[in-house]
């Protein structure tokens, strides 16, 4: 009878342990990139290594091992391009230089040495939507030089019944920066097209010779060592094509605000999300992919910026024509749609529906903000800070972090005559704020000394958040309950096969709670919670998995929970304080030492 007994408990644990190894086996193996960290680096803001008060390359490269102990495994730098600085870097004079203020090219090359050395992928911020008006070509293109005649956007005016010799705008179109997107030029005597300020022409897309120099740009830098690129405002890159006339249509009406200088008083019909924005991705991934081929080396990766809705998003990924777009289309999702008064069935909703659209041959991906909208921190309240860290850390797919999301970083307000963002001034003094994204671009904060260790000078270009004292890097490594040690320890767990292959499911337990569950066969399942609401929660986990053990484990908890990691708990009655979160653990791995533990003794007796 013990002989049986002992063969049928062998029996059952080789079978699972033959299944796990079976399973692992059969996965496919992840890219560099299918399961990656990205950190986004706001040069500005980051580091400053020259005392001046404004981050610069050198800076950035001081601080990579940074990067590296957090767990990232790439970067994507914002511009660093030479520039007027009219919207900070955004508005490029040389594709293939970089601004002095942040260092130079040389500065560069020592950075991506160092980056390589750390094994950490460098993606550069790709801005072909615009260049600065005092760029070459676009000098050249007032001037009518041939080559470079139409490599932007240039119209003839309306007549103006009031003033001959003031043409009118050839429509109706606004700037995302306020007033019409059409400025004339005296020189040239025609208005050129802006989407963003004055000083951004926007590109020809439509001319071929335009979209070569794009191609030869991204090959510069491909050559200098850099893994791959995001590209910015992908969304606007083609406007309507003109009628046979040369004319353009004027955009409808939106409805939602009087304000005729709003940007948002126009829907951007004619002007953003062109479908055939999606056909200069696949010729980029194409270009990216051909390089690889014939260089070797890793994966390079394309990442892209539009906000927009899913149906316009998915081609971003690829077209029913076979042709590859980007690896990484961000999504917004988490930004446009949720806040702190969302709940978990808006958690639930948000995350399903974009799932619904990533199909199997490509990777999700999670963003929870960036330089141009308020921190995460401020939109949804600072005690939810540690439990957003682990909703978008233990969802599959790769995840993107603005710089100081990990310590928890805040908006800081920014007064008037502080006041520096082309958005926020062209607003004026009275709605600069609602507009304005300062705010969320202030120095990182190192450490508790003098301007928070961005600068050893004596100021900065943007103030230093007021509580850098207690939110900074240095503080908060000592904590093992900090925002940046939760942060860290998450970045550890999701390298767990669990989160690496396992099935992923969202439930919105009520308004309040709401749950990830991740799990794998032969492996650990991990259950997220998060409590969004200000009262307490009590759950059964027989709602989360089926047959769930009576205990569970703590695997990380937010920096206010009275848990531990590795406490157990009792599986039917799991106790969410208010704004409560953490990651249990179902240790599968447990039983396996159990029946190795029972085969041994039958073993001792017989």
């Amino acid at each position: 009878m013990q002989q049986r007994h002992l063969i049928a408990l062998l029996t059952s644990f080789l079978t699972v342990t033959v299944a796990s190894v079976r399973l692992k086996a059969e996965q496919p193996p992840k890219d560099w990139w299918e399961r990656a960290g990205f950190y986004q680096i706001y040069p500005r803001s980051f580091k400053d290594s020259n005392r001046d008060g404004i981050g610069d390359l050198n800076g950035i490269t001081e601080k990579l091992s940074y990067l590296k102990d957090m767990g990232m495994r790439g970067y994507w730098l914002s511009p660093m391009y030479r520039s007027p600085m009219a919207d900070f870097g955004y508005d490029i004079s040389d594709f293939r230089d970089i601004q002095p203020e942040y260092g130079t090219m040389e500065d560069f090359r020592r950075q991506i040495a160092e980056a390589k050395r750390l094994q950490l992928k460098v993606i550069l911020d790709f801005v072909p939507n615009h260049s600065s008006d005092e760029h070459e070509w676009f000098c050249k293109s007032v001037e009518r030089v041939p080559e470079y005649e139409d490599y932007y956007v240039w119209r003839d005016g309306k007549p103006n019944p009031n003033d001959p010799n003031r043409p009118l705008p050839p429509t109706n179109w606004l700037s995302v920066f306020r007033g019409s997107a059409w400025q004339w030029n005296d020189q040239r005597r025609q208005f050129y097209y802006h989407l963003f300020t004055a000083k951004q022409p926007d590109l020809n897309f439509r001319n071929p010779k335009v979209v070569q120099e794009m191609d030869d740009i991204l090959r510069f830098w491909l050559d200098l060592g850099v893994d791959g690129f995001r590209i910015d405002s992908v969304g606007a890159i083609l406007e309507v094509p003109a009628d046979e006339n040369g004319d353009f249509p004027d955009n409808p009406l939106s409805g939602v605000t009087q304000d005729v200088e709003d940007y948002a008083y126009l829907e951007p019909r004619y002007t953003t999300d062109r479908v055939e924005n999606a056909d200069v991705i696949y010729r980029w991934r194409k270009l990216l992919d051909e390089y690889r081929e014939k260089h070797g080396g890793d994966t390079r990766v394309l990442m892209t910026e539009a906000w927009t809705s899913l149906s316009l998003m998915q081609p971003y990924f690829s077209d029913d024509r076979g042709n590859e777009g980007a690896q990484i289309p961000f999504n917004f999702e988490l930004i446009i749609k949720l806040n702190g008064t969302s709940t978990g069935y808006d958690w639930k909703n948000v995350i399903d529906s974009w799932m619904s659209i990533v199909d199997g041959g490509h990777v999700s991906n999670w963003v929870l903000g960036n330089h141009d909208r308020s921190r995460l921190g401020t939109r949804f309240g600072e005690r939810r800070i540690d439990g957003l860290a682990m909703i978008e850390l233990t969802l599959p797919g790769v995840s993107v972090t603005y710089q100081g999301e990990e310590i928890g970083m805040t908006d800081v307000e920014i007064m008037w005559e502080q006041t520096v963002d082309p958005a926020g001034c062209n607003e004026g003094r009275e709605n600069y704020a609602a507009k304005s994204r300062d705010p969320v671009r202030t120095p990182f904060q190192w450490d508790d000394s003098r301007l928070a260790g961005f600068t050893s000078g004596t100021d900065t270009w943007l103030p230093v958040g007021p509580n850098y004292r207690e939110v900074n890097v240095k503080v908060e490594s000592g904590d093992p309950k900090s925002h940046l040690s939760i942060f860290k320890a998450l970045m550890k767990l999701r390298e767990e096969d669990t989160f690496l292959y396992g099935d992923w499911r969202t439930i919105a337990i009520n308004e309040d709670v709401f749950a990830i569950v991740r799990d794998l066969k032969s492996s650990n399942a991990y259950i997220t919670l998060a409590n969004f609401g200000n009262s307490v929660q009590t759950i059964n986990g027989s709602q989360l998995i089926a047959n769930i053990p009576k205990v569970l484990f703590y695997a990380i908890v937010d920096g206010s929970s009275h848990h531990n990691a590795g406490d157990s708990v009792d599986s039917r009655k799991i106790i969410l304080q208010a704004y409560e979160a953490f990651v249990l653990e179902l240790r599968r791995s447990e039983d396996h030492k159990i029946r190795v533990e029972i085969c041994e003794r039958w073993l001792i007796g017989a």
